[in-house]
């Protein structure tokens, strides 16, 4: 399971939105399900296709301070598996076969990519609206802890009282936008080496 933390003017529902948009369509179905400030979107293979094997992804969407937070679960890919076989089988057995099986193959390649095309689409959707891994403006603000005033990152002092700010300056993990503590050296979230 993956998930990305992205800060800025991002709401669950737009992503949730944009996801079913980019997925409701031909041999793929969407939905989003909404509990509070959670969003499940569900992303599956039809009942009744023509063509090619079964496959499922669902992405969760929850509001975070400053964001949302995105979580995509491991796609399915057994039935993919099956159909793919299937089709290596039957054109072993006879050549010809795979005249027959193109549209499966077709559509088997094309659910192999379905967990980088969801990435993509947040992505865009996320960049669209401002959205990224680094910190938000909120957040780019540090509170000295001795005269309680908002110092910009990255200040080695307080501007009114002078007290370091230096073990409490906060940052984000590049690879997934988690916010991380100073001193760390690896992501709590996805294990990246800072």
């Amino acid at each position: 399971m993956e998930t990305r933390f992205y800060h800025g003017n991002l709401t669950p529902e737009e992503l949730a939105q944009a996801l079913v948009a980019r997925f409701d369509h031909s041999n793929l179905r969407a939905q989003s399900f909404s509990s509070q400030d959670k969003i499940i979107v569900q992303i599956a293979t039809r009942g009744l296709r023509r063509s090619g094997g079964q496959t499922a992804m669902t992405i969760a969407i929850q509001r975070i301070k400053d964001g949302v937070s995105v979580q995509a679960g491991e796609q399915e890919l057994l039935g993919v598996a099956v159909s793919l076989g299937q089709s290596v089988l039957a054109t072993l057995l006879n050549p010809w076969n795979m005249i027959t099986r193109l549209d499966d193959i077709a559509q088997d390649v094309s659910s192999l990519s379905l967990a980088d095309q969801v990435w993509e689409e947040i992505e865009n959707v996320a960049r669209s609206a401002g959205a990224n891994f680094e910190l938000s403006e909120r957040l780019r603000r540090l509170v000295c802890a001795y005269c309680l005033t908002a110092n910009p990152v990255g200040e080695p002092s307080c501007i009114a009282c002078g007290a370091p700010l230096g073990e409490s300056q906060p940052r984000t993990c590049a690879k997934c936008g988690f916010v991380v503590k100073t001193g760390e050296t690896n992501c709590p979230q996805c294990g990246t080496l800072l």
